[in-house]
């Protein structure tokens, strides 16, 4: 049988790591991963347009930078029905 310290030890662990996935779902859902995603989206894309002579490749690349944005914002929607169906 454990101690009591190595309960409270083992108690200790899974509080920190609570913690630690709380921090990682607060990250995954914010609004600050998703304005960066879509801004090294925009530039990637648009250096790569460019890189292979695209016609305004920088205006061109808003539509994929867009696309990928709304595709991130029905993820909720869709993980939610995946829950419910399991």
């Amino acid at each position: 049988m454990k101690t009591l310290e190595e309960l409270s030890a083992e108690i200790d662990r899974i509080q920190l790591r609570n913690k630690s996935v709380e921090t990682d779902k607060a990250w995954e859902t914010s609004i600050t991963r998703r304005i960066v995603l879509a801004i090294l989206t925009y530039v990637s894309i648009g250096a790569y347009m460019q890189a292979i002579n695209i016609e305004k490749p920088w205006l061109n690349a808003i539509i994929p930078s867009v696309a990928f944005m709304l595709s991130t914002l029905t993820l909720p929607f869709f993980k939610k029905m995946w829950i419910r169906i399991r």
